[in-house]
C-alpha cells in the first residue's frame, strides 16, 4: 500500500505547491528557468513578488497578458526563478550518493531516465541547473543510486508528458511542445504541423535533421488543447470535446420517416470482414488531429488481438472525413465503402444521415464511437457514449434513507452539477453549508472565542455520529481542493481526539480530474466517488499490458482516445460472427476496465451504451470500480 501511495505522490510532481506558497512545477524555457504559478482568486502581483521574493516588473514582463490584462484566477503565468547561490556538494560526497552521468550526441532526459531506471522529477531535482530539454553534449548529470531501478518505461514518459503539458501552461502563442515519436522528421513534421522544416530550425535553436530524436520535446505551431487526464487514473469524459449541441444543430433529419427494425446477418469464421473507419484526422489547411490517430492506432492494436484469437480475417479501409459534408458523400459512393460490412464514424452527428442511409439499405452496423447521438434515430446505429439518462444509477445507494445529505457551495456554483443531483435527492432532506475560505490562523482564533464559528471550518459537518454524504458543488478548482482538504482535517481532529470516528464519502464530479493542480491524495482521505464515462486503472494488469503493447507500437503513451478505439474493435470485430444478429443486447462488454451494455430506450431504435463506472477512492489508498 505504501508503494501505491508513493506512485500517487510521484505521478503528481509537478502539480503540487510547497510548502512556503511556491508552485513546485519549475520549467526551463529558452534557457530562463520559471516557476509555473496558477493564480487564485484575490492574488496580487505585490503578493506574488513577496512570495517568489522576485520584482512585480518582472513578472509583468515574463507574462504580457499579465501586463495589459492584469492576473486572472485560474491562468498559468511564468515567474522568474532566482535560487540563492550555494556551494556544490563535495567531490567524495558526490560520489558517494550519485553516479556521473556525461550527454552523449542525440541522448534526451527521457532516454537517460530510460537507462537508468529513475524517475525524471529525481534527476531535475537533483540538477537545479539543468534545462531538462536542451542537454549540452558533455554535460554532466548527477544520478542518485538510491533511485536507479526505481522507475519503468511507461512511468518515466508520463513524467516526461507531465514536464510537456507543464510548458504548454505557458506556452507562447502559436506555439506549443510536442513529443517526438519514433520515426518523425522534421520533414515529416513539417507537413503534420502545416510549416517548414526551416521554421522548426528557427523555433528550435539549434534542432537540425541529423539530430532529431525520438522523445525530444521541441516547438511546433499549433495551440493547446486541454488534457482530460487526471493523476494516477484515466477517468474523465473522453466525449467531452463533442457536445450534442455542437454537432446538430437541424434536428431530426428522419422525422417524418417511419423507423424500420433491421436484422443483421452474422458472418461465418470463414467470410472476410470489411470495416469502413471514418475519421476526421485532419481538416484542410489544418494540422492533423492527434486525437483521432490515438483511435485509429488503438483500434488497429484491438484488431490485431481480436485476429490473434478468433482466427478471422478482417480488413479495415481508414477514410479521412476531415469535417467535410461533400467529402462524406463522396466516400459513401466509393467501392471501398460500399464493400464494408461495419462502418465506424464519422465521429460527429451532423455528418452521419448519409452513411446512415446506405447502412439501412444494406443492413449494415454504423458504431459512433465518441458522440451522443440525440438527432437520428435508426435501427443501424450503436453509441458506445453512455446514456445521459443512465449516469447516477451506480450512486442510487448513496442517496439511501439512512444517509444524512450536505450540499457544499463555494464561492460560484457547478450548476450543471448542482441540477444532476438535486432530482437524486428529490424530497429527502438535505442541508447546504456555504464554504468561505480562511486562512488556519483565523480559524484557530475563532475557535478560542465561545461561541464562534467558521464557513472554513468543517468540523461541525462530521462531528455526528450519522452516515454522511457530501457534495460538493464548488465550481473552481481551488475551492474544490480547499473543501476537500477542510474535510480530511476535520476527519483527522474529530479522530485525535477521541471522538467517534466520522463516516462519509463525498460524491464529486469526473471534471475534477481534469484540475492541474488538485492534490489527489484528497480523493483517497475524502472516500471520493466519481461516475465517469471511461476508467482506466493504469497498474492494473489488463491495462499495463496494453500501455506496453501501444508503446512497444507507436513509442508513446495511449490516451483516452486510444483505449476508445481498442474497445471499438474488441466489442464490433467479433460481434460481426455472433452477436451482432442479436443486436448486442444483454451482454456486457469489457474490453480492458471500462464496461459497455446497449439498449434501445422507449421511442428510440438507436442501441445506446448503457454503462457508467463508479470510481471510489478509499482511506488505505486503493481504488475499487464498479
Amino acid at each position: 500500500m505504501k508503494r501505491l501511495f508513493a506512485t500517487a505522490l510521484l505521478l503528481l510532481w509537478g502539480l503540487t505547491a510547497r510548502a512556503d506558497g511556491r508552485s513546485a512545477t519549475i520549467v526551463y524555457i529558452d534557457g530562463a528557468k520559471y516557476y509555473i504559478h496558477t493564480v487564485q482568486p484575490g492574488q496580487t502581483l505585490y503578493a506574488l513578488s513577496r512570495t517568489y521574493e522576485v520584482g512585480e516588473q518582472a513578472i509583468r514582463e515574463s507574462n504580457p497578458s499579465v501586463a495589459t490584462g492584469g492576473l486572472r484566477a485560474g491562468e498559468s503565468i511564468k515567474i522568474p526563478y532566482l535560487s540563492a547561490v550555494a556551494g556544490e556538494p563535495s567531490e567524495k560526497r558526490l560520489r558517494r550518493a550519485f553516479d556521473l552521468h556525461f550527454v552523449s550526441a542525440g541522448e534526451t532526459l527521457y532516454s537517460i531516465s530510460r537507462l537508468y531506471g529513475i524517475p525524471i522529477p529525481t534527476i531535475i531535482a537533483d540538477n537545479p541547473a539543468l534545462d531538462p530539454i536542451r542537454l549540452r553534449l558533455g554535460e554532466r548529470i548527477l544520478i542518485r543510486r538510491q533511485e536507479i531501478g526505481t522507475e519503468n518505461e511507461a512511468g518515466s514518459l508520463r513524467q516526461w508528458e507531465e514536464y510537456r503539458s507543464s510548458l504548454n501552461r505557458v506556452a507562447a502563442p502559436g506555439a506549443v511542445y510536442h513529443l517526438v515519436e519514433p520515426g518523425e522528421t522534421l520533414y515529416s513534421l513539417s507537413r503534420r504541423f502545416g510549416t517548414t522544416e526551416e521554421e522548426l530550425m528557427r523555433l528550435n535553436a539549434g534542432l537540425r535533421a541529423a539530430n532529431l530524436k525520438a522523445g525530444a520535446i521541441i516547438r511546433v505551431p499549433g495551440v493547446v488543447v486541454p488534457s482530460e487526464e487526471g493523476g494516477q487514473l484515466v477517468a474523465a469524459p473522453i466525449d467531452s470535446m463533442i457536445r450534442p449541441d455542437a454537432t446538430h444543430a437541424g434536428g431530426d433529419p428522419f422525422a417524418d420517416r417511419v423507423i424500420e427494425a433491421i436484422d443483421f446477418r452474422a458472418l461465418r469464421r470463414s467470410e472476410r470482414l470489411d470495416v469502413a473507419l471514418l475519421l476526421p484526422l485532419a481538416q484542410e489547411g489544418l494540422a492533423a488531429n492527434t486525437n483521432y490517430l490515438e483511435f485509429y492506432q488503438g483500434f488497429l492494436l484491438g484488431l490485431d488481438s481480436v485476429r490473434m484469437r478468433c482466427g478471422c480475417s478482417v480488413d479495415v479501409t481508414l477514410f479521412n472525413t476531415g469535417r467535410d459534408s461533400a467529402k462524406i458523400a463522396r466516400i459513401v459512393g466509393s467501392e471501398p465503402f460500399r464493400r464494408a460490412r461495419l462502418i465506424v464514424g464519422p465521429v460527429y452527428e451532423e455528418e452521419l444521415a448519409p452513411v446512415i442511409l446506405h447502412a439501412e439499405q444494406e443492413h449494415v452496423p454504423v458504431v459512433s464511437p465518441l458522440a451522443h447521438i440525440d438527432g437520428i434515430n435508426s435501427d443501424v446505429l450503436f453509441q458506445l457514449a453512455p446514456d445521459a439518462a443512465c449516469k447516477y444509477e451506480k450512486a442510487s445507494n448513496m442517496f439511501g434513507a439512512e444517509k444524512r445529505i450536505t450540499l457544499i457551495y463555494g464561492e460560484t456554483t457547478d450548476s450543471l452539477f448542482e441540477r444532476e443531483v438535486l432530482p437524486l435527492i428529490g424530497e429527502r432532506e438535505f442541508r447546504r453549508h456555504d464554504y468561505r475560505y480562511e486562512h488556519p490562523n483565523e480559524i484557530a482564533k475563532r475557535k478560542e472565542q465561545e461561541g464562534a464559528t467558521s464557513a472554513a471550518d468543517l468540523t461541525p459537518l462530521l462531528d455526528n455520529d450519522d452516515d454522511n454524504l457530501f457534495i460538493i458543488l464548488a465550481d473552481n478548482e481551488i475551492d474544490v481542493e480547499r473543501i476537500l482538504a477542510a474535510l480530511a482535517s476535520a476527519d483527522s481532529s474529530l479522530s485525535a481526539r477521541g471522538h467517534v470516528r466520522p463516516r462519509f464519502a463525498v460524491l464529486g464530479n469526473a471534471r475534477w480530474n481534469r484540475y492541474a493542480n488538485i492534490d489527489r491524495t484528497m480523493f483517497f482521505k475524502d472516500r471520493v466517488t466519481f461516475i465517469s464515462t471511461y476508467h482506466a486503472k493504469r497498474d492494473s494488469a489488463v491495462v499495463t499490458d496494453f500501455d506496453s503493447a501501444y508503446i512497444r507500437a507507436f513509442g508513446t503513451l495511449p490516451t483516452l482516445y486510444s483505449y476508445r478505439g481498442y474497445d471499438t474493435a474488441q466489442i464490433f470485430v467479433p460481434a460481426m460472427y455472433n452477436d451482432i444478429e442479436y443486436d448486442l443486447e444483454s451482454r456486457r462488454y469489457t474490453p480492458l476496465q471500462t464496461s459497455y451494455r446497449f439498449s434501445s430506450s422507449e421511442g428510440r431504435r438507436n442501441h445506446v451504451n448503457g454503462e457508467w463506472t463508479r470510481v471510489n477512492y478509499h482511506p488505505d489508498f486503493t481504488i475499487t470500480i464498479e
